[in-house]
């Protein structure tokens, strides 16, 4: 009784050490999970429509700096929390019209890859030149969201915020993964140079080695972007072609446009005809080609006669064929399709939308849904069928490659348009839905690193705004406002040589994804190793 007495009062003695800490300390404890929030929401910040393209560089430092070292659930939750900070923000437009739900899953979802990014940081970041492996680990990360699930959604990738910064000749090196790549290095190679000066400073001595590949993570993307600058280019080498892009509007703002859809057909073609006035006027040039945006007639032509006569009208009186946005029913299938029109004979070619958008054009697991909110699946009632070919017209002898809308944010969508022998990109679009979020500057900016990483003249035609014309150099000519009608017309260079993005493809990414597994592996083998040791 005595031993067992004894055992419980040197049990007690040690009690200090589990009490709890005082409020200072656990303070201190919620500081990495406060600050990787944080800096997801600076990451955020860097985005358009804001022109605060440098703020990724703090935002990874300090993403490394909770990261550092850290064990695998630790970083986990940091990533997590990383994730939510930058997501819910930059995604809070697909709440827009169908409420918080559908926004605060998709985002739980996508933040779900980034934790995993976050483990994956955290391993890597006890090795030689950490930086390099850590940012091929978040490209990694963005490679396995761009493709699953439901055929991925790429949005939120790094380099899609990077339109206005001086990275951006990368685009045309490797396309996103590298331009995406080279910011993530940087930012952690910031906080690798600020831990080793602290560091040095604190027991006066420099590690060399640790040093300079700090140095050369922080300093080389850019000097790569410097040495980039000869690929970029607004120079015609195949003539120029004058191009109108037409921006109907829509009546109402929401999904409820759907229902306006013959308002929104006439919207397009008095927008047209008047440009045409103005044309036959002599104030404005005659263009080669026009282009209309996604959904600008969801009455199918084909099967109505009114709406066929209606862009027949406006093909005529501008004398130019137009790329039509339609939606068609053709063999029990439903499209999203772009319609090629010739003013004499009609239509002439199509393109049916790949890339389709889950949740939008088609819903994955109807059922389910139905179970949860039957309001959902009422908003897509028929689901859109996939095509399968790569879209390329030629209006007015100018082949122009077709990436409608969401297919943008996947590289495959828009490079093979270019490899199909387009001079010039179209993207059009309807943004309606979204009414005035942020996500048409977002999408708009995704154009401009298509223009740089392919060296292509790309027109956004939206039906209410905002429409633009952007340079192969990635310089907006002009754009229109928000929910106005109004026109572009501008003469744009024609350009038919490749950049080493165009030609390279996947490659890159694939490259990248080999850095990120080769760190990993090199990872696991020194905890292996360290556990042996310890078990020693």
């Amino acid at each position: 009784m005595t031993v067992t007495a004894t055992s419980v009062d040197e049990s007690d003695d040690v009690r200090p050490a589990t009490a709890p800490a005082p409020r200072g300390a656990r303070l201190l404890r919620l500081v990495p999970a406060a600050t990787s929030a944080l800096s997801g929401v600076l990451l955020y910040v860097s985005f358009p429509p804001r022109t605060l393209w440098w703020l990724a560089l703090p935002a990874f430092a300090a993403f490394g700096w909770v990261l550092r070292g850290r064990g695998v659930k630790a970083s986990l939750g940091l990533g997590y929390l990383f994730g939510l900070g930058f997501l819910l923000p930059l995604l809070v437009w697909t709440g827009v019209e169908v409420g918080p739900g559908p926004w605060l899953a998709l985002v739980a979802i996508e933040a779900l890859f980034i934790a995993l990014v976050g483990a994956g940081v955290a391993a890597v970041s006890r090795l030689p030149g950490w930086p390099v492996w850590a940012a091929a680990v978040w490209i990694a990360g963005e490679a396995a969201r761009a493709r699953v699930p439901f055929h991925g959604f790429p949005w939120g990738k790094i380099a899609f915020g990077q339109a206005d910064g001086a990275f951006l000749p990368l685009a045309a090196v490797g396309g996103t993964p590298v331009l995406g790549f080279a910011v993530v290095l940087c930012g952690f190679g910031l906080y690798d140079v600020v831990r080793l000066a602290v560091d040095a400073r604190r027991t006066r001595a420099v590690r060399r080695p640790a040093a300079a590949a700090a140095l050369l993570s922080l300093a080389v993307p850019p000097l790569a972007a410097l040495a980039a600058l000869p690929l970029v280019s607004d120079r015609a080498e195949d003539g120029t072609a004058t191009v109108a892009v037409i921006q109907g509007n829509v009546p109402r703002a929401g999904l409820d446009f759907n229902a306006q859809r013959r308002a929104v057909l006439d919207h397009h073609a008095r927008e047209t005809e008047r440009l045409a006035a103005e044309v036959k006027a002599g104030t404005v040039p005659r263009p080669d080609l026009v282009l209309w945006p996604e959904n600008s007639s969801d009455i199918d032509p084909f099967a109505n006669a009114d709406a066929r006569a209606v862009i027949d009208g406006a093909a005529q009186a501008i004398g130019a064929p137009i790329s039509v946005g339609g939606v068609v029913e053709r063999d029990g299938r439903l499209l999203n399709e772009q319609i090629l029109w010739d003013p004499e004979k009609g239509p002439v070619d199509t393109y049916d939308k790949r890339q389709i958008q889950p949740f939008g054009e088609y819903l994955p697991l109807r059922s389910l849904l139905d179970a949860i909110n039957e309001d959902w699946t009422g908003m897509v009632r028929q689901d859109f069928s996939r095509g399968s070919e790569p879209g390329v017209f030629t209006l007015g002898g100018t082949e122009v490659g077709l990436a409608t809308c969401y297919e943008a944010a996947f590289d495959w969508a828009v490079r093979d348009t270019v490899t199909h022998g387009a001079r010039m990109i179209s993207v059009p679009s309807n943004n309606a839905t979204f009414g005035r979020s942020e996500m048409t500057y977002q999408q708009l900016a995704m154009s401009r690193i298509r223009a740089v990483e392919h060296s292509r003249t790309v027109t956004v035609p939206v039906t209410s705004g905002v429409s633009a014309i952007i340079l192969p150099d990635g310089t907006i000519t002009q754009r229109t406002g928000m929910f106005v009608a109004d026109s572009l017309v501008q003469e744009v260079p024609l350009r038919s040589s490749e950049t080493p993005a165009t030609r390279l493809g996947i490659l890159p990414e694939l490259a990248l994804l080999l850095v990120a597994a080769g760190g990993l592996g090199w990872a696991a083998t020194v905890a292996a190793r360290g556990r042996r040791a310890g078990g020693g």
